[in-house]
């Protein structure tokens, strides 16, 4: 195993400098991160499958604690019939998807968005309003997801990689689609 990879980390915005040199190794962790979040979230979905039936009426109504900002709206989520069947079955459902294409490293970017948006769902919902609130494990697994999205963790070892050299009327999937370069990655 070669550690003289040469890697670069580098971002300027709002006129600071970002500069480093990660490990060789970095790439390694990146794709073990990939499969840690991927597992997570995996089998989270499939235990609200195979246990009891998964009713998010629970956290909705007694899980948010009243500081928290998203109190009302959960509770009128839980109030109503309709969009709490919805919410029972995407749920579960997204869990499942974010899992698997976090393991398989395709349409990284969408999944890692969608784990995010869930950590933060829950985060909001558990927040009672104190500073030590920002190192809830939730919050943190939601900056864990946006991370592996800004690495672009599905090209590495995963279908993204493949997904994007894929040819569309002689060009790349990306060059044709620019836009995709959003959701793979």
């Amino acid at each position: 195993m070669s550690t003289n990879t040469r890697n670069r980390l580098e971002s300027q915005y709002a006129g600071i400098s970002l500069e480093g040199t990660p490990h060789a190794l970095s790439a390694w962790f990146v794709v073990a991160l990939r499969f840690l979040l991927g597992g997570m979230m995996l089998f989270a979905g499939i235990g609200k499958y195979t246990g009891e039936a998964f009713d998010a009426s629970g956290f909705l109504v007694h899980g948010v604690d009243p500081a928290s900002p998203v109190s009302g709206l959960y509770a009128t989520m839980a109030g109503n019939a309709a969009l709490l069947e919805v919410i029972n079955v995407v749920i579960p459902l997204t869990q499942v998807l974010i899992g698997v294409a976090l393991i398989a490293g395709g349409f990284l970017r969408l999944a890692a968005l969608g784990g995010a948006l869930q950590m933060v769902a829950f985060y909001l919902g558990g927040w009672e309003g104190e500073i030590l609130a920002l190192f809830d494990s939730t919050l943190i697994y939601a900056a864990l997801f946006l991370g592996l999205a800004a690495f672009g963790a599905g090209r590495i070892l995963g279908a993204d990689r493949y997904i994007e050299q894929l040819k569309v009327g002689g060009q790349t999937l990306v060059e044709k689609y620019p836009k995709l370069r959003y959701v793979l990655g």
